[in-house]
């Protein structure tokens, strides 16, 4: 007489949840890895480098505290 057994060919329903969990997670890191690193927003790019007209204006060029534009 012969016995049959049976070999689970599938994946176990916990092995299942396992690897898709893993696969949400490498999903998740790659969205807010692209999301950060191709980011068009620079905010150095905005920021003031000095001062500008109404700063001229309001002090004028005789002004005691003045930024130095040469280096004598």
């Amino acid at each position: 007489m012969a016995t049959f057994t049976s070999a689970s060919l599938s994946a176990s329903a916990a092995e299942r949840r396992n690897r898709s969990r893993l696969l949400d997670d490498v999903r998740g890191f790659l969205r807010e890895y692209v999301a950060r690193a191709f980011n068009p927003y620079r905010p150095e790019l905005h920021y003031m480098r000095g001062p500008g007209p109404a700063w001229r204006a309001k002090y004028g060029s005789d002004a005691a505290f003045r930024l130095k534009t040469d280096l004598d």
